[in-house]
C-alpha cells in the first residue's frame, strides 16, 4: 500500500459549531390521545386460572432413607501381615 500519505494533521475540528440551540421541538404536538384503540377490546381471555397445579402430589415423605445401614464396622484389617 502506497504509504499512506501522511494525513495532513487533523485538520482541527472548527469547534464544533455550536448547535443552534436544538430548535425547541414545537412542544410534542399533544398526541391525540391515543386514539382509543376499538380494537374490540379483547377482555384478555381470562386464562382459565392457571389450573391449580395438583398441589404437588406430596412427594411420599422421601422415603426415609432405611437409616444407612451401619456399615459394618469396617472389618479390622487383619493386621497386614508383618
Amino acid at each position: 500500500m502506497a504509504k499512506a500519505a501522511p494525513k495532513k494533521k487533523a485538520a482541527p475540528k472548527k469547534k464544533a459549531a455550536p448547535k443552534k440551540k436544538a430548535a425547541p421541538k414545537k412542544k410534542a404536538a399533544p398526541k391525540k390521545k391515543a386514539a382509543p384503540k376499538k380494537a374490540a377490546p379483547k377482555k384478555a381471555a381470562p386464562k382459565k386460572k392457571a389450573a391449580p397445579k395438583k398441589k404437588a402430589a406430596p412427594k411420599k415423605k422421601a422415603a426415609p432413607k432405611k437409616k444407612a445401614a451401619p456399615k459394618k464396622k469396617a472389618a479390622p484389617k487383619k493386621k497386614a501381615a508383618p
